[in-house]
């Protein structure tokens, strides 16, 4: 999969491809219905099949402070793409430029002149361009005049609701991982490097993997029973908290990982970590004993929730 970071890297080989855009956050069921009908297209054309994504997310770029957390950074959502046989990421950089292109200029800029796209899938209600002028009626007025065929994608329905972003956030902060599975088609994921911490674990015998989430928000908060990838011998179980660690006044959001039965230096790896049981919520403690007390019972109930798991 070729990544393209901005239209000025876009080349003349680029041309005449079948496209989509959109956030794409947590390419989820809904999102893997769109690719597959994009790829049908594709073999159907014999072109290659183009993801148009933008970065920041533009709700995050006009409202920072209360743009819904991501399911999904920028590695993670490429790394997901690529296992589904996507050809190339444009990503647009979503910045005060963009913000305010009107919407016939971003279809010409983008669309006709950059991908000379043949075949574009959005959704009845995509809007783009300043305002949120551009809709799907434009699209398809420019296509007839430009060469394109504009196409609806296909709304995809679990227990006869629309498979969304929002949906999956919706079911992850309730702690009800089972249902976000079922949308995502998989765990929700999170991926980082495996850094130094403060080895606070490692005095009362929990060393942790720590992980930077590098993120505002995130859409999972609280003590997990978890299953890490990326290292030998994977998949290896292991509770984890996600948090700012309130009782040791923690600032940023980080997860640690405490892995079962495991005692190699992984320092520097980069880590995918699958949350598959939600134990509890993340609280303060009056004491470093009290918290170790409850990391015991933590790690002996996630130990509890794999032995039922593998003897299901």
């Amino acid at each position: 999969m070729e990544f393209i970071r901005g239209l000025p890297n876009l080349r003349p080989r680029h041309r005449n491809c079948v496209a989509t855009i959109g956030n794409f956050d947590g390419v989820h069921l809904g999102h893997l219905a769109v690719l597959g009908q994009l790829a049908e297209k594709a073999a159907q054309l014999q072109r290659p099949t183009t993801v148009i994504i933008f970065e920041p997310q533009p709700q995050e770029y006009f409202a920072p402070d209360t743009a819904p957390p991501r399911l999904t950074r920028l590695r993670e959502k490429l790394l997901a793409l690529r296992r589904y046989s996507v050809d190339r990421v444009l990503c647009l950089p979503f910045d005060q430029r963009l913000a305010v292109m009107p919407a016939e200029v971003f279809v010409d800029q983008v669309i006709v002149q950059g991908l000379g796209v043949r075949y574009l899938v959005v959704g009845d209600d995509f809007r783009f361009g300043r305002g949120r002028q551009g809709d799907f009626s434009l699209l398809q007025q420019t296509g007839v005049t430009q060469g394109f065929t504009v196409a609806n994608m296909h709304t995809f329905n679990i227990d006869d609701q629309r498979v969304s972003s929002t949906r999956v956030r919706a079911a992850l902060a309730a702690g009800d991982l089972h249902g976000a599975e079922k949308l995502l088609g998989r765990p929700y994921r999170m991926c980082g490097r495996v850094a130094h911490g403060d080895k606070r674990g490692r005095s009362i015998g929990f060393p942790t993997a720590n992980i930077h989430l590098h993120r505002h928000a995130t859409p999972v908060q609280g003590v997990f029973a978890v299953e890490l990838f990326g290292i030998e011998g994977e998949p290896v179980a292991g509770v984890a908290n996600v948090g700012s660690r309130p009782t040791v006044d923690g600032t940023r959001s980080l997860l640690e990982v405490h892995l079962f039965d495991f005692d190699r230096d992984i320092y520097g790896s980069y880590v995918h970590v699958d949350f598959l049981h939600k134990l509890r919520a993340e609280q303060r403690f009056e004491s470093f004993e009290a918290l170790k007390q409850q990391i015991l019972r933590d790690a002996e109930q996630a130990r509890e929730f794999f032995l039922r798991r593998h003897n299901l």
